[in-house]
């Protein structure tokens, strides 16, 4: 085979199918919605420790307040 022949000869491209660009597009969106649901999950958490530590106490206090003020 000479240098010609070679340079004629056509190359065929490899393209990709559909389905792996599916696939790599499903495992992309995959990725997204567990960061997404696992930053949600400690925002959540926090809020609630937050909730239950900080506010809740000075709630229930001003109600025991108010139920000994009015039992005088």
């Amino acid at each position: 085979m000479s240098a010609l022949e070679a340079e004629e000869t056509p190359t065929l491209a490899v393209a990709k199918r559909p389905r792996d660009r599916l696939r790599r597009l499903g495992r992309m969106l995959l990725v997204f919605a567990a960061q997404y649901i696992i930053v949600a999950l400690l925002v959540g958490l926090s809020v609630a420790a937050t909730l239950r530590y900080f506010v809740t106490p000075q709630i229930v206090a001003k109600f025991e307040a108010i139920a000994t003020a009015l039992r005088r």
